[in-house]
């Protein structure tokens, strides 16, 4: 083990923090700033420039585009003979809020995030680790690079702890999940296309589902069919169904 490696587990102040990670994570982190940002949400986050906070928002952007990126590549070397529709559902399936939010909690996460309980009702902690679990894969792509995050996702978190066979086989259309809880309740739903606030040129689509005229939740996608798909994920979160 180099020496720098050495001295943040034995020596550094932040010892303590570090091993914890290194439990977790299987491997010594390089710039512990992007990890404490990783798990710090924006209830005790702090504005740094522009109304922007130091939370976990903009790397768990990042996180989601490279692991949806390594899932499509493990899903097509996976599944040589399955259609675009098929592997998309699948990919949607294993990097869905509920499927991310139960890993998360899994690894220990619930330790590690810095919120605030006073300001986050129980209807919107919802996402909550699954949101650290995708900004976790940002600061890890920013200290380590791509390759040595798609090895830490693929050795780590997919073969640990997904059973891909097992999501193939799982139900998760939670548009009719939502909508058959609304029926039940005797509560209105609806799902409204919403200005995108990227701009008009923007290919994407942005749906808000909401509960008796509340928002519940919203999705952004390149078809307006998944952005339902999402909103409606993200409700079901929002609602504990």
């Amino acid at each position: 083990m180099p020496v720098s490696q050495l001295y943040k587990l034995y020596l550094s102040p932040h010892r303590k923090y570090v091993k914890v990670l290194k439990n977790l994570l299987g491997f010594v982190p390089g710039n512990l700033s992007l990890y404490r940002m990783a798990f710090r949400h924006k209830s005790v986050a702090q504005s740094v420039k522009k109304g922007v906070k130091n939370s976990n928002e903009r790397l768990e952007f990042l996180g989601d585009a490279v692991l949806g990126s390594v899932v499509a590549e493990v899903l097509f070397k996976l599944y040589p003979y399955e259609d675009e529709g098929f592997l998309t559902e699948l990919r949607s399936k294993i990097v869905s809020r509920v499927n991310l939010n139960q890993l998360a909690r899994k690894l220990g996460f619930e330790q590690l995030i810095d919120y605030d309980n006073r300001a986050l009702g129980p209807t919107r902690q919802g996402s909550l680790l699954g949101d650290a679990f995708e900004a976790l894969i940002g600061a890890v792509y920013l200290d380590k690079g791509y390759d040595f995050t798609k090895h830490f996702l693929v050795n780590h978190i997919i073969k640990s702890h997904i059973d891909i066979h097992t999501l193939e086989q799982t139900e998760t259309n939670f548009k009719s999940k939502l909508i058959e809880w609304c029926q039940r309740h005797s509560k209105d739903i609806s799902f409204d296309l919403i200005e995108n606030s990227d701009g008009e040129n923007t290919k994407l689509f942005t749906v808000q589902a909401s509960v008796d005229g509340q928002m519940m939740g919203t999705g952004k996608e390149f078809s307006k069919k998944n952005a339902e798909k999402l909103a409606a994920e993200r409700a079901c979160e929002a609602l504990g169904i």
